[in-house]
């Protein structure tokens, strides 16, 4: 049984003109994630990627189509996951510590328990000694770690990711995507991460799936990704397998961002 499923899911919006036609963002589109699995869904920017993780977080109703977690319709928000959102969603008057645990308190957790685990979730991610810093304080690498420590020490059983690492610098990405893949592996949670670059996607996931550009947005592949686990996501970009993979795919998924950059000029 999947621990995620979306089932012919199509979310579609009134148009604000009478007479034309509702707009599609995505159409029709199923996918299963299994328990344990790491999944990214890849493709060019504005094809309902997000949209797509907001229903499976229970944030939207699907206009047709149904979500299933473990089997069962999900009815309202999903209590079984845990979303990283692209930008920081950190509260800026909360110290890092405060902010790892208040959802340990929202969900009435004692004080001195919630306090213990948000510690021991903030030394988990790299930031021992940190806990009383604001998040202005932080670099952007250790307000995502704060964001990642915040979203796990509620332990839910599917993470829902999107683009967490797009706004870092390419190193500290990396660094991040490491400390992602070695939480992950102790305890294989499944994982839906969202992603517009290709490599990333390949480097982290078992699963690519790839989403064709909008409106109207449906799958048009699905490749599993055969490298050795664990993985340095540096050193797994130089082996030959990953530039296979890398040109394979990418020759599924061109023709669409071609498309959609020359619906966005036309727009322009």
């Amino acid at each position: 049984m999947a621990v995620l499923a979306l089932d012919h899911v199509t979310v579609a919006w009134p148009s604000p003109r009478k007479g034309e036609a509702d707009y599609v963002a995505v159409e029709d589109v199923s996918l299963c994630v299994e328990r344990g699995e790491f999944v990214s869904v890849v493709g060019p920017t504005g094809c309902g990627k997000s949209t797509l993780l907001n229903v499976a977080a229970g944030l939207l109703a699907p206009s047709g189509g149904t979500v299933f977690v473990s089997g069962q319709p999900l009815q309202g928000i999903n209590r079984s996951a845990g979303y990283l959102f692209q930008g920081d969603a950190l509260m800026p008057w909360r110290s890092a510590r405060e902010n790892v645990e208040a959802g340990l308190l929202f969900a009435r957790v004692a004080p001195a328990v919630a306090r213990e685990r948000a510690l021991g979730w903030l030394d988990r991610v790299g930031l021992r000694g940190f806990g009383d810093s604001y998040p202005h304080q932080l670099s952007g690498g250790m307000r995502k770690r704060v964001a990642l420590a915040q979203m796990l020490v509620l332990e839910p059983r599917i993470l829902l990711m999107d683009e967490p690492f797009s706004a870092l610098d390419v190193q500290t990405r990396q660094l991040m995507e490491n400390e992602l893949l070695e939480l992950w592996s102790s305890d294989r949670r499944s994982v839906v991460f969202i992603t517009h670059d290709l490599e990333e996607a390949i480097a982290l996931s078992d699963r690519v799936v790839l989403l064709s550009a909008g409106p109207r947005t449906r799958p048009i592949g699905e490749f599993r990704i055969d490298l050795p686990r664990p993985r340095d996501v540096s050193e797994i970009r130089l082996s030959p397998r990953f530039a296979e993979l890398q040109v394979t795919i990418w020759r599924a998924l061109r023709a669409e961002v071609l498309r959609a950059y020359a619906r966005n000029e036309q727009r322009a």
